[in-house]
């Protein structure tokens, strides 16, 4: 079984780091799985079935939290003290605030108008400046170390990735 002690970044032999190689955290996740998955201790005794099972579910959660670029950044900070999404602190500057209504404005209006090559080249942008805070993220927390510095990128990388699923979901209803 699995060590439970361990973060995520150790249950899969990775440095604790926002860029690392994606395809070595494929490689260990379909290992450790296999290692774990419940199905493999069917005749197990009972605990042995309760502990795949807790294991493999805490291996599916890590994955998905090193998958995911704002889950990730999140648990990075969160390994330092850093909670990056406080619900009694949820600022967000100004001007990045008004740039996404505007783009929500534009994607409403490409969908009233049905304009799909406009509301890509709007998901294209989204996609463009949250690939731009992911390289900054990895400059903060990677290279300089700079934990609080990261936590306003990390808000922004996840307001941009909610509204990436949102346009997705908007060209989804256009495609239709």
């Amino acid at each position: 079984m699995i060590d439970f002690s361990r973060n995520h970044f150790e249950l899969f032999g990775l440095p604790e780091r926002f860029r690392f190689d994606a395809e070595r955290l494929d490689e260990a996740y379909r290992k450790l799985q296999g290692d774990v998955h419940p199905d493999r201790f069917a005749a197990g005794s009972d605990q042995e079935k309760r502990i795949a099972l807790q294991s493999s579910a805490r291996v599916n959660e890590a994955y998905r939290a090193l998958r995911d670029p704002v889950l990730r950044a999140q648990y990075l900070l969160e390994l330092h003290g850093i909670e990056a999404m406080a619900e009694t602190d949820t600022r967000l500057p100004l001007d990045f605030l008004e740039r996404q209504l505007e783009r929500r404005e534009e994607a409403d209006a490409a969908v009233d108008a049905r304009d799909s090559r406009a509301l890509a080249a709007i998901s294209d942008a989204v996609r463009a400046d949250a690939a731009e805070i992911e390289t900054m993220l990895a400059q903060a927390l990677d290279e300089e170390h700079a934990y609080d510095a990261a936590l306003m990128p990390v808000r922004e990388l996840k307001f941009l990735s909610k509204l990436e699923d949102d346009l997705d979901a908007m060209q989804g209803d256009l495609d239709d």
